[in-house]
């Protein structure tokens, strides 16, 4: 990519970086969150699903505020994990908390909707024969939703990409530090002459975005097939 600059360079190689740990970190608690409101009846049930899928609904910088209320290192999070030595506010591990945060509902949903079409009583004919409800979902269930995870994967990669309002507004526009590339196409944006590197910036985002969601339709039809095959 030599037609990037050093600044454009770093601000992807960031974007990469946190949108990798957004999603990884926040996968595990998107399945287990999915199967919870697709499978279990309790309390503050919807609760739960209006809290998941709020920060669609908020504005971003709300967002972003409410982290910086909780996880600065004045919060009641963020000073218990500063007497740790971890400090998120206006670090990179922010940006990544901040993105993974926005893109958790999209992520959610894709494995949702998967864990709703499985047949239930194919995970009732598994513990009919003994097995645990944990080995059940190793065995039966995660095989079956394993395309809507792999494409909420990604499609969370991609918004986590993408994301700006939380992230500028939680961990600020630091270069090198929590500068994503939404964050460089406004800094660029706001100096004269810096419109040639917000468009490069503007043209790695779309092509990373279509190709996230050109990825997810191919992967998720080809894990479909290995599936219904075997």
């Amino acid at each position: 990519m030599g037609w990037l600059g050093p600044a454009e360079l770093e601000a992807l190689r960031l974007s990469l970086r946190v949108s990798f740990w957004a999603t990884l970190v926040t996968l595990p608690f998107g399945i287990f969150v999915a199967y919870a409101l697709a499978r279990w009846r309790f309390p503050g049930r919807q609760v739960l699903n209006g809290l998941v899928h709020l920060p669609l609904i908020l504005p971003p910088v709300v967002t972003g505020y409410l982290l910086l209320l909780t996880f600065g290192v004045q919060g009641p999070l963020g000073s218990l994990l500063a007497e740790l030595g971890i400090v998120v506010a206006f670090r990179w591990t922010g940006a990544a908390l901040a993105a993974g945060i926005m893109a958790f509902p999209l992520m959610v949903r894709a494995i949702r909707l998967s864990i709703e079409a499985v047949d239930p009583k194919l995970e009732q004919a598994g513990a009919t024969l003994g097995a645990s409800r944990a080995l059940v979902f190793v065995t039966v269930t995660l095989p079956m939703i394993l395309p809507g995870v792999i494409a909420g994967a990604i499609l969370a990669f991609a918004k986590a990409m993408g994301e700006f309002g939380a992230t500028i507004t939680f961990v600020s526009n630091i270069p090198g530090q929590t500068q994503t590339l939404p964050s460089a196409v406004y800094a660029f944006l706001q100096v004269p002459g810096g419109e040639a590197a917000a468009t490069r910036l503007v043209i790695i985002s779309i092509i990373i975005a279509m190709g996230a969601l050109l990825l997810s339709e191919y992967v998720g039809r080809r894990v479909a097939q290995r599936v219904a095959g075997s």
